[in-house]
């Protein structure tokens, strides 16, 4: 290109100043972005993605500073920059938009001041002009009925109506450069998909330059022209899309595209790799190569004698990597022992008909009329030892409250469940035996909540044992909670370890030994790996299952990660507003028919796979409200197919379950039409 890049990082260093040392953050680091050109930021946590972001914000805190290199903006070195001419950038020219919308919004203020402030305080309009803007830009960002959004407050709206109001406050004064910092992760993927063809739309339409920093390669591959793939403060790989995903030449992006469960992937044959070995602290980077030490072409000797430079592989495209013209690029991964697939055995858990209804007052403080959430309506579903079944749905739509049911923190409004037979739906978790407790455990999303900061590693499991009933003897229990260790593949020693010292897939670990403690019959695995990044969570992922066959336990999977299901799962139930819409095996959920709400969760899923095309469907609207549920199909609302179905049908009478062999859909649509259904995902033609 021949254009002045609207953003140009030459050589950049960034370091933080500690009591023990300095910490160098990034180091030579390199990267332009052209007008309306998307440039994707990708790496593990840590990698100095975001640092990168407030560096060029000039929000590095008290400790940070730039230490060497240059941040170019429109041409002008931003060093040289005064503190008045960069407020007047920061929010005007250049802006920002963080991963969590709260952090972003005061919940003192309505929206509409929030909006109108920005071109008021940068290009001094009335608030009559102001208000015409902000009203316009929320057009923009297809948030309906615009005027009452402006008098709303952040808390009276859902979380993607408040991350389109952070992108519209972002753009509201045009700006020539917009750095978008995870702006989707706490997102549902519905939510997700509309967000990100918003951003692709107004890009386009204000011609706005994109640093998206993400961690998701799918997504990056549906947003972004170019990519800079990051490791340990360095850039490792850049070039466009289509080069990097398609020939990469740096040995951490292979390591990552191996990490996660593309189409091809498969938990028998062809299983996720993780990146072995553990990513680097800023201050004990080995000597030579960053990726030395978790490199499978790593040469001693040579790529750890001196600092590894950029060297193209072709104009545009260029990689950290000395060996790159050595390295045979298309040669499938080492195959592990193909391992043998699990038979599902006798049912452990059934759900028969089950409720859960919530009471709530109108008005907390005054009272009022009560209202009724309903949670779960009539779930019907079984599990069987050794399979994995994947609960899936959008926030809100009652995959939680069912797990709190399964573990007794809620009990049923109406419905039984039976686990070996045994009705447990009205048995609370305080009064449940060691023996029930230790046959259903749950694994949690955050595992940097789930451990006490206070107690070691090896105490916390024991005390587990304890509650279990395991054991006549402490000698015992320290014996298995050792053998537990063993289990998730962590050293000994970590007994004494606080969890302060851990990593966050090592948390993770921990929180999965301590879940298996009791010889767990069945566990719910809600959202277990969302926290954490590709490489940990290919482990973690691998190693649940290598439990689940050595222990034959049932998995309940709770996620919307649809590709991470598709790999793990043996069979998915597709769950909208408390109901069940779907019910099948991963090959009858993944291929027509389909529900039209898993069309169009299948259709959202970001598929790093330049090779896989995708019927896109955006779904209009939110998901109703649990206290005042549509009439008829609870998917009705937001239905593309429903002028399909003659008459009123779908407004007036929910839906019976279709059965087509042992694939359940609940829908109204004829079975002719539901069987002819095109497929979401297909391979590209050649």
């Amino acid at each position: 290109m021949t254009q002045e890049p609207i953003l140009a990082i030459d050589n950049l260093s960034i370091s933080f100043d500690t009591r023990r040392a300095e910490i160098p953050a990034v180091m030579d680091f390199s990267v332009s972005v052209q007008p309306g050109e998307a440039m994707g930021l990708v790496g593990e946590s840590g990698c100095g993605k975001s640092t990168v972001a407030l560096g060029i914000m000039r929000d590095l805190g008290r400790n940070g500073r730039i230490a060497g290199g240059t941040i170019r903006f429109k041409g002008r070195d931003m060093a040289e920059m005064s503190e008045a001419e960069l407020r007047r950038i920061r929010g005007n020219e250049i802006a920002m938009i963080y991963q969590e919308p709260m952090a972003s919004l005061n919940p003192a203020m309505k929206v509409g001041r929030q909006l109108m402030e920005v071109p008021m305080i940068h290009e001094d309009v009335t608030a009559e002009e102001a208000r015409a803007r902000a009203l316009q830009m929320l057009d923009d960002v297809k948030l309906p009925d615009p005027a009452r959004i402006l008098d709303s407050y952040p808390h009276q709206l859902s979380g993607g109506q408040q991350q389109r109001i952070v992108i519209a406050m972002a753009l509201m004064s045009k700006p020539a450069l917009l750095i978008l910092d995870e702006p989707t992760t706490a997102l549902d993927v519905t939510v997700e998909a509309a967000i990100v063809e918003l951003i692709r739309d107004l890009g386009r339409k204000y011609g706005t330059a994109m640093l998206f920093i993400s961690h998701n390669l799918g997504l990056v591959l549906e947003t972004c022209d170019r990519i800079c793939v990051m490791y340990s403060g360095e850039a490792v790989e850049t070039g466009t899309v289509a080069e990097v995903f398609d020939t990469m030449r740096h040995p951490y992006t292979q390591a990552l595209f191996r990490a996660i469960p593309l189409p091809g992937a498969d938990k028998t044959a062809r299983p996720l790799q993780a990146i072995p070995g553990n990513f680097p602290l800023p201050h004990q980077r080995p000597p030579g190569c960053n990726f030395g030490p978790r490199c499978s072409y790593f040469e001693a000797g040579r790529c750890d004698a001196q600092a590894i430079p950029m060297q193209d592989v072709r104009p545009g495209h260029a990689t950290r990597c000395l060996r790159t013209q050595e390295i045979d690029w298309t040669a499938a991964p080492e195959a592990e022992a193909e391992t043998e697939a699990r038979t599902p055995g006798k049912v452990v858990l059934s759900v028969e008909k089950l409720k859960k209804y919530y009471e709530a007052g109108a008005n907390a403080l005054f009272g009022g009329a009560t209202q009724v959430v309903k949670a779960n309506e009539a779930l019907t579903f079984d599990a069987r030892e050794s399979e994995t079944l994947a609960i899936v749905g959008e926030s809100g739509c009652g995959k939680s409250t069912l797990a709190k049911m399964l573990m007794g923190l809620e009990t049923a409004t109406d419905g039984r469940i039976l686990l070996d037979g045994r009705e447990i739906q009205d048995l609370p978790v305080a009064a449940r035996d060691g023996g029930l407790l230790g046959d259903l455990q749950m694994v949690f999303q955050n595992p940097f909540d789930t451990l006490n900061p206070s107690i070691a590693v090896g105490r916390q499991i024991t005390r587990a044992l304890e509650l279990f009933g395991y054991g006549a003897s402490d000698a015992e229990r320290r014996e298995r909670m050792l053998t537990l260790l063993d289990l998730v593949k962590l050293p000994r020693d970590f007994a004494g370890r606080m969890p302060r010292q851990l990593s966050g897939g090592q948390k993770q670990r921990v929180g999965i030994a301590r879940a298996f403690a009791g010889g767990a019959r069945i566990v719910v695995a809600d959202e277990p790996v969302s926290a954490l990044d590709v490489s940990v969570q290919a482990a973690v992922t691998d190693l649940l299952m290598e439990i689940q066959k050595r222990e034959k336990t049932t998995l309940i999977f709770i996620s919307h990660d649809l590709s991470l299901v598709r790999y793990l799962a043996d069979r998915v139930l597709v769950m909208y507003l408390g109901h069940v819409v779907e019910l099948g095996t991963v090959e009858q959920v993944f291929a027509p028919p389909y529900h039209p709400y898993t069309e169009a969760l299948l259709s959202a899923v970001p598929i790093a796979d330049t090779s896989v095309e995708k019927e896109r469907i955006v779904l209009e609207g939110e998901l109703p409200s649990a206290t005042n549920p549509p009439p008829g199909c609870p998917f009705q609302t937001r239905c593309r197919w429903k002028a399909q179905v003659a008459g009123d049908r779908c407004a007036t009478d929910l839906p019976e379950m279709r059965r087509f062999g042992a694939h359940q859909i609940r829908c109204h649509l004829d079975p002719e039409m539901l069987e002819g259904m095109s497929p979401v995902l297909r391979q590209a033609a050649d």
